[in-house]
Parts: C-alpha cells; sequence; structure tokens
C-alpha cells in the first residue's frame, strides 16, 4: 500500500534528522508534508493511497461513459429513470440503505429496468471519515443485507460516501469484497446552484472511460441530467454500467 510507504518513508526521515541532530522546525516540515500526503490520500481516490478505486477507464475503445447516481432513491429516482429510458441509457445508481427503507419500490424498479445499483452504506454518517473498521463493516454488510431483502439483489460496488479512503474502510472493503467505484468527473451538483455551471463542469471533461458522478436528489440534478443526455446523443456517446464500463462482468 502506497500510505505504508510513506510511513515508511516519513519515519526514516524522521529518524534521518535525529541522528543529524536537524533543529525543531525540520521536524515541523516533515509533519506538514506527511499531513499534506495523507489528507490527499484520503479525499482523492483516483491516488490509490489506500487500496484500487476505480475512476475511469481510458483504455476502451467505444464512446462508452458511466453515468453514476448517489444518495437515492429518493422521490425524485423515478423521473431520472424516465428520462434514462427515454434516452436509452444505462446507469448504476450507489443507494443508500435508509433511503431504500423509504423507496423499496423505487429500488426494484431501478433494477428491473436494467440498471446496476452500488452500496453506498446504510446510513451515509457524516462521521465516515473516523468509523473503525468494525462500524465501517456494519454500515456496509447492513445495507447488503437490506437490498438482497428488498429486491433480490447482491452488489460487488461500493462507494465512499464523500469520496473519503482510509486504512480503515480500505479494510472494510476488502472484508465484504467490494470494488471502490469513485468518478474522474466531479459536478458538485448539491453545493452549485446554478445548472449552466454544472454544465460546464461537466461537458468538456467528458472523454470515452470517464465516469460522471451525479445525485438522483433534485430538480435540479434531472435537469442537469436532461442536457447531459442530449451532449451524450450528439457525441454518440453511449452510458453504461460501471461494470460494463470496467468489464467486470466477462
Amino acid at each position: 500500500m502506497k500510505h505504508r510507504i510513506s510511513i515508511l518513508i516519513f519515519t526514516l526521515l524522521l529518524i534521518t534528522i535525529y541522528f543529524l541532530e536537524g533543529e525543531l522546525w525540520m521536524y515541523f516540515v516533515a509533519l506538514a508534508v506527511f499531513g499534506l500526503v495523507t489528507f490527499l490520500g484520503v479525499t482523492n481516490m483516483d491516488f490509490n493511497w489506500f487500496l484500487k478505486s476505480y475512476t475511469n477507464n481510458p483504455k476502451v475503445e467505444e464512446r462508452i461513459i458511466a453515468l453514476t447516481f448517489d444518495d437515492g432513491p429518493t422521490e425524485f429516482t423515478p423521473k431520472f429513470l424516465d428520462l434514462l429510458q427515454a434516452h436509452q441509457q444505462k446507469a448504476t445508481f450507489f443507494c443508500i440503505g435508509t433511503q431504500i427503507t423509504k423507496h423499496p419500490e423505487i429500488l426494484i424498479r431501478t433494477v428491473s429496468e436494467g440498471h446496476e445499483v452500488g452500496n453506498h452504506t446504510f446510513s451515509h454518517s457524516n462521521a465516515t471519515g473516523f468509523l473503525s473498521t468494525f462500524n465501517m463493516t456494519r454500515e456496509i454488510v447492513r445495507n447488503d443485507r437490506l437490498m438482497l431483502k428488498k429486491a433480490g439483489i447482491r452488489t460487488d460496488l461500493y462507494r465512499p460516501p464523500f469520496g473519503i479512503t482510509n486504512p480503515n474502510i480500505a479494510r472494510a472493503i476488502g472484508r465484504t469484497n467490494k470494488k471502490c467505484i469513485g468518478w474522474n468527473i466531479r459536478s458538485f451538483d448539491t453545493v452549485i446552484n446554478d445548472e449552466q455551471k454544472i454544465l460546464k463542469r461537466v461537458l468538456p471533461k467528458i472523454k470515452p472511460g470517464s465516469v460522471i458522478l451525479l445525485h438522483d436528489t433534485s430538480d435540479k440534478s434531472y435537469r442537469v441530467l436532461q442536457e447531459i443526455l442530449l451532449f451524450l446523443e450528439r457525441e454518440n456517446y453511449r452510458s453504461v454500467t460501471v461494470s460494463e464500463l470496467f468489464n467486470f462482468k466477462k
């Protein structure tokens, strides 16, 4: 693991500074650099710092991408499904257990229409980055059991809330035999109010193999999806499931 190598290097650096009788500021500089690298590793899945994450597939030869939606199912999800169906595009929905409890019928519909479902933990806790391995594993397993009970499905796809990874999350993903799915195009559709600004963030970055992060949680995101689907049609792109994009199921 890259983070273990970084810890080893940091430790050797501290030992070197000690034996060279370095000054106090040298320790602070070393600690600051280590802290910055670790922070970037925690918040950027494409660094693959703690585990392998799938963020895009630049090796694909077709003009295909993966539309992904987080935090559902919600009362808005059926509109997203209608729109995807009208444009004959497939997507992957990373679902939260508490939302599945509220809208099990929407989960069932999502699967029945050929879309893929991934695990986005049971509660999407704000404390995700601070959970123990045991509690993180419990979050994943609890959601797995709920999806099996409500829709009869199993998934090996997992997306970390907030895109956060760390050693505890990495161990939990390993124990539950999941694949960690990220993205390389983040829309920020939950924090940016201007739909045109969102589209300017997304459309110019779309390339074969891209994974786009959206949320099926608002009318704003629904309207953004409308424009993205029109763009895909104009540019002869096809949206597929994450498993198809990365050839997980051959």
